[in-house]
């Protein structure tokens, strides 16, 4: 068993000091863009080893980034991005949450909230669209602003866990080698009992309220079609590319022919959703970077070391798995940074212990969300705080569904079976 080499992190750590420390500094855990603090580490790790040549180096991290799966997530990144700015400018995110808010009964307002939430960040965030809804809610019934926006931040995280789109999930399919359907399929069976009893909460507290909406309710069927289209494609394991050119392509004429999408603005729609994946492109590929000089240096070999000494077998390397991607992400506050990061490690443990991919992207995803979902200083909560004048701690005891989902998850590890060692059993016998 190779132990590797500690000092190999060091690239990892000085980002995460300089960007904790520059956000504990100033108030702000924006005021570091993550980009300039992978482009730090990406110095550090270029300054470690000087046996190792200046143009080896760079030969290292080019054959990092010029991974299949490296280069795969990152055109999705950008397929997904103009299909989010494709269904946007056509009106489909409005129609969707007017739809929605138009055949729910006023008893469940804030719940409802979720289910709009879970409905539509199947495609694309929601938590800025549904804002306004949220206030709105409030001020008619009574309850808390933090308790109205925590619903929505809880329906967003449902559907970007479960999101065929999503930069979490193609970050978690693409780091572990698996399908989306099957990714799809593993997650659902693990968040479902988690979002039934967050909403099941939602209600109950909230079962009294009584509200009328005012104004017109607008909303086009057709507008809607670009979402189910995605999904269905996505469900039935047409290739993602595929789907998402498609969407897109449905998205403009339906927007076009509406009149929501002028003929000259099709284009800087698409553009728009494209220009908005940049960042986490960028990171995507200044990680892959960073983590090739580590593994070339010994540290990748150093985490496995350091995880096989402290777990047993199966289901102690997925708790391992967990626990890796909350810290990661309670580190970077950003979810599909922390999978980004951890997930060449997970794909490692996860060949040790024969777990089947589709599970390991599954807690990537999940346990990243999970942890996004209580800090305080994530990007979601921050702009969910933002969007009502609320603190986000004042949000944080509402979020339900990121406690259950990290339960679930953990009943699942624990007393769950995994398939590939199920097969291998049955073939045993």
């Amino acid at each position: 068993m190779e132990k590797g080499r500690a000092r190999a992190l060091l690239p990892i750590g000085v980002f995460l000091v300089s960007f904790l420390g520059m956000g504990i500094v100033s108030g702000n855990f924006n005021a570091m863009p993550a980009v300039v603090g992978f482009l730090i580490a990406l110095t550090v790790a270029f300054l470690q080893n000087p046996s190792l040549k200046f143009d080896e180096k760079v030969k290292v991290i080019a054959k990092g980034v010029g991974d299949e799966n490296i280069i795969t997530m990152c055109l999705i990144f950008l397929a997904a991005g103009g299909f989010s700015g494709a269904v946007r400018a056509a009106g489909g995110v409005d129609s969707t949450v007017n739809f929605c808010l138009s055949i729910l009964p006023s008893s469940v307002a804030v719940m409802g909230l979720m289910l709009i939430g879970c409905f539509i960040s199947l495609s694309m965030g929601t938590i800025a669209a549904l804002a306004p809804v949220a206030a709105g809610i409030s001020d008619k019934t009574g309850f808390s602003p933090a308790l109205c926006i925590g619903a929505v931040v809880c329906g967003a995280m449902f559907g970007d866990n479960l999101s065929m789109i999503s930069d979490t999930t193609i970050a978690a399919v693409k780091t572990q080698g698996c399908n989306m359907k099957d990714k799809f399929k593993a997650n659902f069976l693990i968040v479902f009992p988690a979002a039934v009893a967050a909403l099941l909460i939602f209600f109950l507290i909230t079962r009294r309220a009584e509200y009328v909406i005012e104004g017109d309710l607008e909303y086009s069927l057709l507008k809607i079609v670009p979402y189910m289209a995605v999904l269905a494609g996505a469900l039935v394991g047409i290739n993602v590319f595929a789907v998402l050119i498609g969407g897109t392509v449905l998205s403009l004429v339906i927007g076009t022919v509406t009149g929501e999408i002028g003929v000259f603005e099709i284009f800087t729609s698409v553009g728009d959703g494209v220009t908005g994946m940049y960042d986490i492109t960028v990171i995507s590929l200044l990680v892959a970077c960073v983590v090739a000089l580590m593994r070339e240096y010994g540290g990748i070999d150093y985490i496995l070391f350091v995880i096989r000494k402290r777990i047993r077998g199966q289901k102690g390397a997925q708790i391992g798995i967990a626990v890796l991607t909350l810290l990661v992400d309670m580190a970077t506050a950003n979810n599909t940074v922390a999978i980004v990061i951890a997930g060449p490690i997970a794909k490692e443990v996860a060949r040790e212990y024969e777990i089947d991919p589709k599970r390991t992207a599954s807690l990537l995803d999940i346990f990243a969300s999970v942890g996004q979902g209580l800090l305080p200083y994530g990007a979601q909560l921050l702009l969910a705080a933002q969007a009502v004048s609320a603190a986000p701690f004042e949000i944080m005891p509402y979020l339900y569904y990121p406690w259950m989902m990290g339960i679930s998850a953990l009943l699942f590890i624990l007393f769950g079976k995994d398939r590939k060692q199920r097969r291998r059993s049955r073939s045993d016998g």
